[in-house]
């Protein structure tokens, strides 16, 4: 077992409340540098995340779609808000992709309608 790695595996976690404020893709790479499990790419990836992380690190968008996160359970959140549920092994499809990009084209709609995009009004009740 790497040392070096465990250290700045502990540093993430530490710095990112346990790991809850990572992204579920970048919690599964700490946990793959931590068992040794990564090659040259995921080792130069753990490093990029160490770096983002003691620059001060900031969750990405679910699929690039500005204000959508996802939690590690599936919950996918509009400004921190809970909209919709992916089951989290499909979260980072390509079909969810398409997926996440309706989510947010319908909040953004919502936003602009002066209505609060929720779980019932994006989905339950969505009226296009």
């Amino acid at each position: 077992m790497d040392t070096g790695v465990v250290d700045q595996a502990c540093a993430i976690l530490q710095a990112t409340n346990d790991g809850d404020d990572l992204s579920p893709p970048h919690l599964k790479l700490l946990e793959s540098a931590v068992n040794g499990f990564l090659n040259e790419a995921g080792m130069a990836a753990f490093d990029a995340l160490c770096l983002d992380v003691e620059r001060g690190y900031k969750k990405p968008w679910l699929h690039g779609v500005e204000n959508l996160m996802i939690d590690h359970v599936g919950y996918v959140k509009w400004k921190g808000v809970t909209v919709e549920h992916f089951t989290p092994s499909w979260a980072y499809s390509a079909e969810a992709r398409v997926q996440a990009e309706e989510v947010g084209r319908r909040c953004r709609l919502l936003e602009d309608r002066g209505a609060s995009p929720s779980m019932l009004t994006v989905v339950w009740k969505w009226e296009d």
